[in-house]
């Protein structure tokens, strides 16, 4: 059998432009090029910990 491993959707919904650097380093850490932009992320503590961090600028569905 196939592990399957926990999935998290998450999307860029609000603009980092006028907040800190380390904000601006998390949304591109976590992939996000373009607002409105949805990812496919592993649901890992490093990745909740990241989207924590951004949490006022994404939105998270959870699969």
């Amino acid at each position: 059998m196939a592990t399957q491993t926990k999935t998290v959707r998450v999307t860029y919904r609000k603009s980092a432009i006028g907040y800190k650097k380390d904000q601006k380093a998390t949304i591109a850490a976590l992939g996000f090029k373009r607002l409105g932009e949805t990812r496919e992320l592993a649901d890992t503590p490093a990745i909740r910990g990241m989207i924590r961090k951004v949490a006022h600028l994404v939105v998270v569905e959870e699969n």
